[in-house]
């Protein structure tokens, strides 16, 4: 992880080379491909039946059901407060000790990954924009469009990665503030028509906290009922939608881009390829992004032929499988910046000028280690995913020869995924 300042080098989420590596980055690829067969394999075998069960769970004390709904307002109030606390960094000077690219890039886009993974969805409890649209509107807005679904959000995604990984002088006030100040009045639009109902669908950050909030030990079934459970029992309830293709080929696909940006190929083509950087790198996301959705659409729809249902009908149904991927490829990124700038931009918030950021937990190895394991255990749940919705989906003769292509495309992007991770 480079030391200078965030504020200059936002986007450095890596820590140092690969060079102490035990296996070359061929090696590692060619053995996680090899994982993911032999538990295509193994699942093929032994789970021959649906077990995955949203409507599962042990019920949590009833003192704790009974405190999450009380806390709903000094949630509320405490999501307030943190975007008055950003709102002040903006009356500041814009230099490198100015923590609001901090607090935007990392504790609240890293962080917010990890804190749905424990806790579920508490974004949409902390959301200020959703408050006001509560305190202002309260007949509960117009009902959404049929067909609006989660199309919003996978926007809102996609502008957010361009400003992240594209947009020049991203980390300064203006543009920094710019961003922000356009998604918040687009955000309120939509929740004074809709109400709040809009947030659900139309809330970029809230869809994602929801999205890797079904993964958390603890959340609600069905019928509203707070429970602990199996976290792949969360996510197996996450139903098809107008747009939920797009959300989570737009995080896949914005996280491998995020890779190969730091790669010397990708490096050297923006340098010599004649086009301004910000339209190089505009045309990369959208291609990586179009390559992610091509390779998911082909190989979905070949699984539903060969498995003799509707082809149309696979990219929804598989969606959800795709979640712990992009969370895996999230924490592998993003790890090393959460741990140094996090605490860097803490220390720069309470006036700690100082102060420099605890680096011992982080060292070249083991990121690298940590960076392999999440990327081979999120596609391997992926892939378990997969193989339960498809014993829902499939005849059962076809049950298993029917998610060949499945299996094709978590190598492929496991694979690339890996290769694009260690080229830098």
């Amino acid at each position: 992880m480079p030391t200078a300042p965030l504020a200059t080098d936002v986007l450095a989420h890596g820590v140092g080379g690969r060079q102490d590596l035990p296996l070359t980055p061929a090696q590692l690829a060619i053995g996680a491909a090899l994982a993911l067969v032999v538990s295509f394999l193994v699942l093929g075998a032994a789970w021959r039946e649906p077990r995955l069960d949203p409507a599962a769970g042990r019920l949590v004390p009833g003192w704790l059901s009974g405190l999450v709904p009380a806390l709903t307002w000094p949630f509320r109030l405490a999501g307030l407060v943190l975007a008055a606390v950003l709102l002040v960094q903006f009356t500041k000077p814009d230099t490198d000790e100015n923590p609001a690219a901090g607090l935007v890039y990392v504790l609240f886009w890293v962080g917010l990954v990890p804190l749905s993974l424990l806790l579920g969805p508490l974004w949409r409890k902390l959301n200020p924009l959703r408050t006001l649209v509560a305190l202002i509107r309260r007949d509960g807005g117009r009902p959404l469009p049929a067909g609006l679904g989660y199309w919003p959000a996978a926007a809102g995604l996609f502008a957010f990665a361009w400003l992240e990984l594209v947009a020049p002088d991203r980390a300064t006030l203006p543009v920094l503030g710019a961003w922000l100040a356009v998604y918040a009045a687009a955000m309120l639009a939509g929740g004074l028509v809709y109400g709040t109902a809009w947030f659900d669908r139309g809330d970029a950050f809230e869809v994602l906290g929801d999205l890797v909030g079904r993964l958390a030990p603890v959340g609600r079934r069905p019928d509203g009922a707070l429970v602990w459970r199996n976290p792949l029992d969360g996510i197996a309830g996450l139903a098809a939608a107008p747009g939920l293709v797009a959300v989570v080929v737009v995080l896949l696909g914005a996280t491998f881009y995020d890779a190969m940006s730091g790669a010397l190929f990708w490096l050297r083509f923006v340098q010599e390829n004649g086009l301004p950087a910000p339209l190089t790198g505009t045309l990369g996301l959208l291609a990586v992004i179009a390559a992610v959705a091509a390779a998911y659409r082909a190989a979905t729809r070949a699984a539903g032929r060969r498995g003799r249902t509707s082809a149309e009908r696979m990219p929804g149904e598989l969606a959800h499988s795709i979640v712990p991927i992009a969370v895996g490829y999230i924490v592998a990124h993003y790890w090393s910046l959460f741990v140094l700038e996090g605490q860097r931009t803490v220390a720069l918030l309470v006036g700690a000028e100082d102060f420099r950021p605890y680096s011992g937990i982080i060292t070249p190895t083991g990121v690298a280690n940590l960076q392999v394991t999440v990327i081979v255990l999120g596609h391997l749940l992926g892939t378990v995913l997969a193989h339960d919705r498809a014993l829902r989906l499939f005849p059962r003769a076809r049950a298993v020869t029917g998610q060949v292509p499945l299996l094709g495309l978590m190598v492929a992007y496991t694979v690339s995924g890996l290769l694009l991770l260690f080229a830098g």
